[in-house]
């Protein structure tokens, strides 16, 4: 697989990136674990290491799958996610582009990717 500069972040990703909405099955569709695991390791066998997710896919299961498959080399992986998504029904500060859910969305996803860093946000 060919690797390109992501725009002008100097990051080195991978031609296709692979999308994890459907790890996890909460919505009653996608993939378990198992599932999710073969498809990852498919990826990355065929070269890849850019990687999409966001905070609410399967309700927050595609980062926790995406933590556990990239734990043993986090550094190789370029991870992408998303906080806009709406967390709690109801409460205008748990959705959206503002300030207190951009810090707030990104101290869970960090959580459940058990990960230090994100690299595109």
């Amino acid at each position: 697989m060919k690797f390109k500069l992501l725009g002008k972040s100097g990051l080195r990703v991978s031609e296709i990136c692979l999308g994890t909405m459907t790890f996890g099955t909460e919505w009653g569709w996608g993939a378990d674990k198992h599932e999710s695991k073969k498809i990852f390791e498919a990826y990355t066998k065929a070269g890849g290491n850019f990687l999409d997710t966001a905070n609410r896919y399967t309700e927050g299961t595609s980062e926790k799958f995406l933590g556990d498959f990239i734990a043993n080399d986090r550094d190789h992986f370029v991870v992408a996610t998303k906080y806009t998504l709406m967390d709690r029904d109801g409460d205008p500060n748990f959705a959206g582009n503002h300030r207190k859910n951009m810090i707030r969305s990104l101290n869970e996803s960090l959580k459940r990717l058990n990960t230090d860093y994100i690299d595109l946000f």
